[in-house]
C-alpha cells in the first residue's frame, strides 16, 4: 500500500455512498434521529460515518480489514513494528502502555513530573514507581527531563524494573538524550515506555528532535490530535517488538477501550497519518519558520521572554523543539494566568496554558502569520497596558517540592481514609491527587507525605486563579488522607 491511500476513511465513504438501512446503532441514523439544530451544526457527512463495528467496516478489538490496514500504514509512517490507535486519547495509550509491562508489586522507573494518567496504571496495575527528580529550570520555573546519569543510577539500583518511561518532549517542547536513554536500559534488557503525547510531529522533520520509535525505544503514546491533524481524542500507540509482547499490548489496550469505537476518530486518524508522511516535512518546514519569527518579535518586547536553543546544553535539555512558544512573563510582575486571561478577554486569544510565570503557546500547520501577528500586537498591548497602570515587580520564582512517597500509590488509593482540613494536612498521608491541569503534573500523588511547602505552593496556585484538580473537594479546603489508628487510652 502506498502512503497515499486511507484505506479507512475511504473504506467508510464507500460504505456510506451505498446508503444502507440501518437497524443498529448509533441511533441517530445518520443524523435523522436527533436534535435538528445539532444535525445542521455537525453535517451529515460526518453523521454518515459515525458508525460502529459492524461487519464491513473492520473492528478496532480485533482488526483484520480496514482498520488493520490503516494501522500498518501508520506503523511504517512512524517507524514502528506496530501501531494500535486509540480513541482513549494518549491517557489511554499511556495507561495501556505501563500495564503491559507491570503488575502488582513490579518496579517502574519514572520521572516524579509524569502526566496523571501515568500513576493512575501505576495504581490499577498495583506497579511501584522508582522516582526520578527531572531536572528543574529555576528561572522559568518549569521541570524538564530526566537525565541520562540519573537513569543510570536508577536502573543500577533497581535492575528488577519492569520499564522506564521517559517524557520525550516534555509540554514545553524539551528533549533528554533519549536515544542514549535506551541504550542504558536495554543494556538492562528493561523497555523504554515513551510519554510522546506531545511530539507526533517530530517524527517527519530532522530538524526536530529523535522521535521515540527514531530512538529504538519499545512503546510511544502519541497525541496525534495534539499536533497532527487528527480530532481530538484520537492517538497511536507505536511499538517495537522484542521486550514487549505485541499480542499482551492489543489485550491490555482492548480492556481499556470502550466496545463503542469511533470511527470518525479513527478515520482522523488515518487522514492524518497520510498528511504527516507526503507532506509532513514541508508543513513543518513552514511551522519552524514561522514560530521561529514569532519567537523573534516576542524577544524584542520588553518584560517578556520567549525560549529559543539558548536554553539547550544541559544533561536534561538535549534539544528542543521550536514550535513550542515559551513565554516568560514573570518580569512583568504578573502571572501567567493574568497574561491568559487579558488575551482572552481584551483580545480574544486563547493559549494552550499557563502557569505562575508563563504562557504555552502552540504553533502548528493551521497557523498563519496572521494568527502570529495577532498574538505579538497583543503581547505589546499587555506591556503598555501594565506599564500605564501597574509596578511592574518581577516575580520571583517559587518550585513544589517533592514529597516522600511512604507507600505505594496503589495502596494508599485504596487504604481506610479519613476528611480533614487543609491546614491540619501537613505530615499525613495523602490518598487523592492534587494537580494544576494543564499539564496534569501531579503536585502530590497518594501515598506521599503532605509537606507545608507544597499545602503554600497548592494555595499559590488558587490564588493566582489556576486550575487545581483531583482532590473530592474542589474548593480544596479538605483532604483525603490515609487514617491514622491510634492506640486507645
Amino acid at each position: 500500500m502506498s502512503q497515499n491511500e486511507t484505506p479507512l476513511f475511504s473504506g467508510l465513504i464507500e460504505h456510506s455512498k451505498k446508503n444502507p438501512v440501518q437497524f443498529h446503532i448509533p441511533g441517530h441514523k445518520k443524523g435523522a434521529g436527533m436534535d435538528p439544530e445539532f444535525k445542521d451544526f455537525i453535517g451529515e457527512n460526518a453523521l454518515s460515518i459515525d458508525l460502529i463495528n459492524i461487519g464491513p467496516l473492520d473492528d478496532l478489538h480485533q482488526p483484520k480489514g480496514m482498520i488493520k490496514k490503516a494501522q500498518d500504514l501508520a506503523a511504517e509512517a512512524f517507524g514502528a513494528d506496530h501501531t494500535f490507535f486509540s480513541v482513549q486519547g494518549t491517557s489511554g495509550a499511556i495507561m495501556t502502555m505501563v500495564m503491559s509491562v507491570c503488575g502488582p508489586g513490579d518496579k517502574i522507573i519514572v520521572p516524579r513530573n509524569v502526566h496523571k494518567s501515568v500513576m493512575s496504571a501505576i495504581v490499577f496495575s498495583g506497579a511501584t514507581p522508582i522516582f526520578i527528580h527531572p531536572d528543574i529550570d529555576e528561572d522559568l520555573g518549569i521541570s524538564h527531563g530526566i537525565t541520562t546519569d540519573a537513569v543510570a543510577k536508577a536502573l543500577e539500583q533497581n535492575p528488577d524494573a519492569k520499564g522506564v518511561l521517559v517524557i520525550n518532549p516534555t509540554y514545553f517542547g524539551i528533549s533528554a538524550d533519549l536515544k542514549k536513554i535506551v541504550e542504558i536500559a536495554h543494556s538492562y534488557n528493561v523497555p523504554v515506555l515513551v510519554d510522546e503525547a506531545h511530539g507526533v510531529h517530530i517524527h517527519f522533520h530532522d530538524e526536530l528532535p529523535l522521535s521515540a520509535m527514531q530512538a529504538g525505544a519499545d512503546l510511544a503514546a502519541t497525541s496525534v490530535h495534539k499536533l497532527g491533524g487528527s480530532m481530538t481524542q484520537s492517538s497511536v500507540l507505536n511499538m517495537k517488538e522484542g521486550l514487549v509482547s505485541s499480542k499482551r499490548v492489543q489485550t491490555i489496550l482492548s480492556m481499556l477501550t470502550t466496545t463503542s469505537t469511533s470511527y470518525l476518530l479513527l478515520a482522523s486518524l488515518d487522514v492524518a497519518r497520510k498528511r504527516l508522511a507526503t507532506e509532513g516535512r514541508e508543513l513543518i518546514t513552514k511551522t519552524i519558520e514561522l514560530s521561529q519569527d514569532i519567537r523573534r518579535q516576542i524577544n524584542e518586547i520588553d518584560g517578556l521572554y520567549c525560549v529559543g536553543e539558548e536554553i539547550l546544553g544541559t544533561k536534561a535539555t538535549y534539544a528542543y523543539d521550536p514550535t513550542k512558544l515559551i513565554v516568560s512573563v514573570k518580569d512583568l510582575g504578573i502571572s501567567g494566568f493574568d497574561a491568559e486571561k487579558w488575551l482572552r478577554e481584551a483580545h480574544n486569544i486563547e493559549v494552550e496554558m499557563s502557569d505562575l510565570y508563563n504562557i504555552l503557546c502552540i504553533i502548528t500547520p493551521g497557523d498563519t502569520h496572521v494568527e502570529g501577528d495577532q498574538l505579538v500586537m497583543a503581547l505589546k498591548e499587555l506591556v503598555i497596558s501594565l506599564k500605564k497602570h501597574g509596578d511592574m515587580t518581577p516575580v520571583k520564582v517559587m518550585l513544589p517540592d517533592i514529597p516522600v512517597l511512604s507507600i505505594t500509590p496503589r495502596d494508599a488509593f485504596y487504604a481506610d481514609t479519613e476528611v480533614i482540613p487543609i491546614d491540619e494536612s501537613v505530615g499525613r498521608t495523602i490518598a487523592e491527587f492534587i494537580m494544576v491541569y494543564p499539564p496534569g503534573i501531579p503536585i502530590f500523588i497518594p501515598g506521599e507525605i503532605i509537606t507545608q511547602e507544597n499545602i503554600n505552593y497548592i494555595k499559590t496556585n488558587i490564588e493566582a486563579g489556576l486550575p487545581v484538580q483531583g482532590p473530592e473537594d474542589y474548593d480544596l479546603r479538605h483532604l483525603r488522607v490515609i487514617k491514622e489508628h491510634r492506640a486507645i487510652r
